[in-house]
């Protein structure tokens, strides 16, 4: 299971309000009373005092923890990897020692210092204690005290950022409720399980209304490994009325002309019935496939959204899945960095979560 922004809330509002919480940095006076918590994702309010500005308690500063800050933090955490904070915020929130030491004070996260692994061109050097925050959901500490682990290991820090190149929205349609960033960023997502798509071996339709979306000065309908007609596909072939109902899916994956891995819609705003309503008139007309991933594409934060939509009567049937932004992104720089060939359908499993309630 991923670690949600929900999922650091819920840890943190079980924390003793009568706690002042001290920093990962023990030496710093600087001291965190929590203020007000908003669920499920936040934000956070915290009052901070023992700086220069703010001496005691009694004229603690109001600090906001932000939700967009929190889900940035939860997208990094893997299990038993060391974070660097450093590393996941840049120069964004100057507030992120404090939901750092809130979190340590939480019986799932230890700080950390791991010496750091360098190398210039032969010549490795190691640099030593560099604080990490560590998820350990399997070895929890008392609540309200600071965890602190100890680790012989050293971390080589290389930065995988994903980069996309330019997107020309001009001749797309408008999507309504999302606005022009919006658009391109569910264009890029687009885009990028194209090129995802390419990687693995697969063909792709991307839907009828966003074929003349231009990336890299290219339209999508041009790209390689994008199709041109949907009857076309063997899998597809003797089932008209399914071709057509597909017409406005996002993304379709096809491999070997007999099989679709996935069938996708990107949902960016709140509301994701729509795109789990056009892919069960697909899924009610179409071949009775296995393993075919009735996915929906959305950030991580819709991720409470798209499970409470997929487990309504009516879209069960279709066991959902959920393929989070962050995961997209993940797996579009594996695909860029490494270009991995000869991997199963099955290797999509480990980004994307199924909805369906047990």
């Amino acid at each position: 299971m991923r670690v949600t922004a929900a999922n650091l809330i819920h840890a943190i509002g079980k924390l003793p309000r009568e706690i002042h919480y001290q920093y990962a940095d023990t030496s710093t006076p600087t001291r965190l009373i929590i203020e007000r918590i908003d669920y499920p994702e936040g934000p956070v309010i915290v009052r901070r005092y023992g700086t220069k500005k703010n001496p005691d308690a009694a004229n603690a500063q109001s600090v906001s923890l932000s939700s967009s800050m929190i889900w940035r933090l939860a997208n990094a955490i893997v299990p038993g990897k060391p974070i660097n904070l450093e590393r996941v915020f840049g120069s964004s929130y100057n507030s992120r020692s404090a939901l750092e030491a809130l979190l340590l004070h939480t019986p799932e996260f230890y700080t950390t210092k791991l010496d750091r692994l360098e190398q210039k061109g032969t010549t490795k050097k190691v640099r030593s204690g560099h604080k990490h925050l560590l998820y350990l959901p399997d070895e929890p500490h008392e609540n309200g005290v600071m965890g602190r682990k100890e680790l012989d290991m050293q971390v080589s820090e290389v930065s995988f950022d994903v980069i996309y190149e330019g997107v020309t929205l001009e001749t797309t349609r408008a999507i309504t409720g999302v606005n022009i960033e919006q658009e391109r960023r569910h264009a890029q997502i687009q885009i990028a399980l194209v090129l995802i798509g390419q990687q693995l071996g697969f063909r792709t339709w991307v839907a009828a209304n966003d074929r003349s979306i231009e990336y890299a000065g290219r339209r999508i309908a041009e790209m390689e490994s994008v199709i041109d007609q949907l009857d076309a596909e063997k899998v597809l072939s003797a089932y008209p009325e399914a071709s057509n109902a597909a017409r406005l899916i996002d993304c379709i994956w096809f491999r070997n002309g007999r099989l679709m891995p996935a069938v996708m819609e990107i949902e960016h705003s709140t509301g994701v019935t729509s795109g789990l309503t056009r892919m069960k008139g697909f899924y009610d007309l179409g071949p009775a496939l296995r393993d075919i991933r009735w996915t929906i594409v959305a950030p991580d934060e819709l991720r409470k959204k798209v499970f409470d939509q997929a487990n309504l009567e009516q879209f069960k049937p279709m066991d959902v899945r959920f393929f989070p932004y962050s995961a997209v992104d993940e797996l579009y720089s594996l695909c860029q960095r490494r270009k991995p060939v000869g991997i199963t359908d099955e290797f999509l499993d480990c980004f994307m979560e199924r909805c369906l309630a047990a």
